[in-house]
């Protein structure tokens, strides 16, 4: 049986992943190897136990530092367990950190790059996953897209001829693990100091974790007083990089309206996505559970990450500004059952179908 190393670092390739692997451990031996970039218990260790992934077979602990210390450290680490697994290829998830060292180091040495969620373009350099993401794409042998935009975009850079239109992941994870959620998931919240709290009735769901909105604080606080206004509370898990911004903005100002909570699993995530009145976030995998979820969404960012959960208002852009934040909420909307931007809920087996057509 041939072998295949996946490399996950962070959240959303954890997700991925699992969906993945359940189908292409019938056919290839399958070698994990975490990079450790995301640490936390609930960034990280829980996914692999709630989401039945097989533990890593390697962890390489490497997280924090710059972009380019953690990077350079991955590919060091990484090469070393490719020279010595020797696989037939490696299969990467996203636009991490994890996927560049990954990719970097696995074509230096010959081995076929798969790169699952290729495609997707932001139109800027400033966030340094899409310099991670294109870098991927053009060292890759195997492409696969989520979207049709994410395909056309691999053709308009002249790699349509390895590119793949597959569906998307995270959708097929949302259909396997929703009901799930709804009773495995914790029932109740961690708060920042340890302490058990309740779900309330109604709420808004915000994550907010991206440099940009909390590396000022003056930025984020006007994120949260964004949330001050809703008329119902704001549950926000805490990313970790985030905790200790957030606990010194605490200690000089108080939020009635938000409950602060350590971070939450995947099951209790889509739980909350799925209960929530609306959805505030900086992260792409949460703009795509909103759309499977049928919640609208603000999205405080600069740039179109996912254009398909856009449509009709579903998805809204906003600037880290209280006004344009609730502005942006109060809009109504609608969805519609018949549209499926994201696949049909089984790109696991498109992907390894054309992993075993390819592979050889």
């Amino acid at each position: 049986m041939k072998k295949i190393i996946s490399v996950v670092g962070a959240r959303p390739q954890f997700i991925k992943m699992a969906v993945v692997s359940r189908v292409l451990r019938q056919y290839y031996e399958e070698v994990i190897v975490h990079t450790g970039q995301h640490y936390d218990h609930n960034m990280s260790e829980i996914f692999f136990e709630e989401l039945s992934i097989p533990k890593p077979d390697y962890n390489l602990g490497i997280a924090g530092g710059s972009h380019a210390e953690m990077t350079g450290k991955m590919m060091i680490e990484l090469e070393k367990v490719f020279l010595k697994e020797k696989p037939a290829a490696v299969l990467l998830f996203g636009d991490t950190n994890s996927t560049l060292a990954a990719a970097l180091a696995s074509v230096k040495l010959l081995i076929p790059v798969l790169h699952v969620e290729a495609g997707n373009r932001f139109g800027t350099f400033d966030s340094p996953e899409e310099v991670n993401r294109i870098v991927t794409d053009h060292v890759s042998s195997i492409l696969f897209s989520c979207t049709q935009s994410a395909y056309d975009a691999l053709i308009a850079e002249n790699l349509g001829d390895k590119a793949h239109l597959v569906g998307d992941p995270m959708y097929d994870a949302f259909l396997f693990y929703k009901e799930l959620a709804e009773s495995g998931a914790e029932s109740h919240l961690t708060g920042l100091n340890g302490e058990k709290l309740d779900f309330p009735t109604e709420f808004y769901y915000l994550t907010c974790h991206r440099q940009e909105n909390t590396e000022n604080i003056s930025t984020l606080t006007n994120i949260l007083s964004a949330m001050e206004e809703l008329d119902a509370k704001c549950i926000y898990p805490v990313h970790p990089r985030n905790k200790k911004r957030v606990v010194e903005l605490l200690k000089s100002r108080s939020f009635e309206n938000i409950i602060f909570c350590e971070p939450v699993s995947y099951l209790t995530s889509i739980k909350l996505v799925n209960n929530s009145k609306k959805i505030i976030t900086d992260s792409g995998g949460l703009q795509r559970e909103a759309y499977f979820a049928q919640k609208p969404c603000v999205t405080i960012l600069d740039f179109v990450v996912w254009p398909e959960t856009m449509t009709k208002k579903r998805n809204q852009l906003a600037k880290p500004v209280k006004a344009d934040i609730l502005e942006k909420l109060a809009v109504k909307v609608t969805f519609d059952d018949n549209e499926k931007p994201f696949g049909d809920g089984k790109s696991a087996y498109k992907i390894v179908d054309i992993i075993k057509n390819t592979i050889n």
